[in-house]
């Protein structure tokens, strides 16, 4: 449904943003885009709205061609919604006001029915008739969201969507929200710093470096074989070790304490993760992280198993 066509983009001409991007969406499919700060996955989200005009390539939704504000006096294309990270709202009117702006005054029954029902997905019931000024941060990023689901667009695209969301509320809303856009079969595309946007709810995953596509496959895939330490380092925590002269890649969790072993590590810190702790150790000079039940003293010898 989506072709993005070895696009371009530059905001100045000693700046490339986006370099040869080129991917493909199908209906309701989900996309995840990572990257570190800066290496433009907001301004990718820009481009397929038709908020820029590219300096190369084409973008597609079916037959339609997208294109910038040269082309459109109103920017953003018809059959998508995009939410930034500003949110755009409207202080002064309710939660429920912000949602029925966009929904037809002709049909009020049925605006009031779909608003209580993006009220429920959003998990903000209680809070219909309050003023949206009165809101905090992460409950404007949920009515924001509501508010471009309200006449389902075919494709939403999200700007690390749950950035101000409080960690009890992220994974419940994170759920309702995904499952939601599966039922209705809307496309997504999600700018995230987020692993557990990715791994849990993405069908796809694209990973930007240096203003290029790196990856482009499915998480699964590229967490269990990252091609190189940035790629890992979007996930967890990686140790980038040299074994037998060559270089491996492992997770914490790749790497366990065993009672014998030509592996010998000294423990020089222990960072508690909850339900485990996380080790720091020397292991031939270089220092390895890895999951471990219990604390461990400073200077316990240990001897490790590489999975």
């Amino acid at each position: 449904m989506l072709k993005v066509e070895t696009i371009s983009f530059s905001y100045r001409k000693n700046k490339t943003i986006l370099n040869d991007f080129k991917f493909t969406l199908q209906q309701g499919e989900h996309l995840c885009v990572m990257g570190e700060s800066g290496c433009g996955k907001s301004t990718l989200l820009k481009a397929i709205y038709g908020l820029v005009d590219l300096n190369k390539g084409k973008i597609f939704w079916k037959e339609d061609q997208i294109f910038g504000p040269e082309k459109h006096l109103v920017p953003g294309f018809e059959n998508f919604k995009y939410v930034a990270q500003d949110f755009d709202l409207m202080p002064y009117i309710s939660v429920s006001e912000n949602i029925k702006k966009f929904l037809s005054r002709f049909y009020p029954e049925e605006s009031e029915l779909r608003t209580q029902e993006l009220l429920e997905v959003i998990q903000m019931t209680a809070f219909a008739n309050t003023k949206v000024k009165n809101l905090s941060g992460g409950q404007k990023q949920r009515v924001a969201i509501a508010r471009a689901l309200a006449k389902e667009p075919q494709l939403l695209l999200l700007d690390e969507p749950f950035g101000q969301i409080d960690n009890f509320k992220k994974n419940s809303l994170r759920r309702n929200l995904f499952s939601y856009l599966k039922e209705k079969n809307i496309a997504c595309i999600i700018a995230t710093h987020d692993k557990n946007d990715a791994l849990s709810f993405a069908d796809k995953l694209i990973i930007i470096k240096d203003n290029k596509i790196i990856e482009n496959n499915a998480p699964k895939e590229i967490y269990n074989n990252p091609k190189e330490k940035y790629v890992a380092a979007l996930f967890d925590d990686v140790n980038e070790l040299t074994i037998n002269n060559k270089k491996e890649l492992l997770y914490p969790h790749q790497i366990k304490i065993v009672e014998n072993s030509v592996l010998k590590a000294t423990a020089l810190n222990s960072y508690f993760k909850g339900s485990y702790w996380l080790i720091e150790a020397d292991f031939n000079e270089q220092k390895v992280f890895f999951n471990h039940m219990i604390d461990l003293e400073k200077n316990t010898e240990i001897n490790l198993q590489f999975l």
